[in-house]
């Protein structure tokens, strides 16, 4: 057993805790001090989770069983969020993906997707961010995917459910960042986990030499979480470059509306008399 750490960091709420990218992230975060509420499907491997987590860390480790795309369990976990004061961050990690090309999937479980990907991170979200202002204290981290800006490598509703992620992410960081609230987007590449699998490639099918171990990518995104980053990208060597696309973006601002359309489409537009 791995001696506790007594700092007082509040209590980090993981969804999507039981395996993977979740699982990692508890492990962490334990680690620095925050006590846990783990939420996921699995009530078994969720326990199981919890249990060597308080062994090895000596956290308070609390665990609700949630199919967040059920109105009921989901309404559950706002619930915590709205009523708990010691909850100072919210990983938003539940999600599901899909590799096949549009014509070729279902539509029921794309429905699916976004509700998970985005109506329940937005729902958790919007249940924690008032106490989080109130308090003057709080974080969310919100996990999305390169393929929020690389929408054409993977099934087309995923990188549209996760370019939501990105996008909202960058909304509540204008409206929230100067109130003591703190906004992260992990954008992870291939990584190393069965979310592969339940999507219908297995990583082993991958090409290796882009697959990244979970426990690195976790690793990269606190550090970005760490050195202030509002997006991570963990195998991005270059920073600069998430910057000079953040810059490009912004650049445009100015020019998306106006009252003539811009001369290169060559329409002639009435003046008033």
């Amino acid at each position: 057993m791995s001696k506790a750490n007594n700092a007082n960091l509040g209590t980090a709420v993981i969804t999507g805790a039981s395996t993977g990218i979740g699982a990692i992230y508890a492990d962490r975060l334990a680690r620095r001090g925050y006590d846990l509420v783990l939420v996921a499907r699995s009530a078994d491997r969720l326990q199981e989770l919890a249990n060597r987590l308080q062994a090895t860390h000596g956290r308070s480790v609390r665990t609700v069983a949630a199919d967040l795309t059920q109105a009921a369990d989901l309404a559950r976990v706002e619930e915590l969020l709205r009523s708990d004061a010691s909850v100072t961050l919210l990983v938003n990690n539940a999600g599901v993906g899909g590799t096949g090309p549009l014509l070729q999937s279902d539509i029921g479980k794309m429905q699916d997707m976004i509700a998970l990907n985005v109506t329940a991170l937005t729902r958790l979200t919007y249940a924690a961010a008032p106490g989080f202002v109130e308090r003057k204290q709080g974080a969310f981290i919100n996990i999305a995917s390169i393929a929020a800006i690389a929408p054409e490598i993977l099934n087309g509703v995923y990188g549209g459910s996760k370019a939501y992620v990105v996008a909202f992410s960058q909304s509540l960081q204008h409206e929230l960042g100067d109130k003591g609230v703190r906004v992260q987007t992990v954008l992870p590449g291939a990584t190393a986990t069965d979310f592969w699998r339940i999507a219908g490639v297995p990583v082993e099918h991958l090409d290796q030499n882009i697959v990244m171990r979970a426990e690195d990518m976790v690793d990269a995104a606190l550090a970005g979480f760490d050195q202030g980053e509002f997006a991570t990208v963990p195998a991005l060597q270059d920073g600069a470059k998430w910057d000079a696309y953040e810059r490009a973006r912004r650049a445009m601002h100015p020019e998306i509306s106006g009252t003539q359309p811009a001369s290169r489409y060559g329409v002639a537009t009435a003046k008033a008399a």
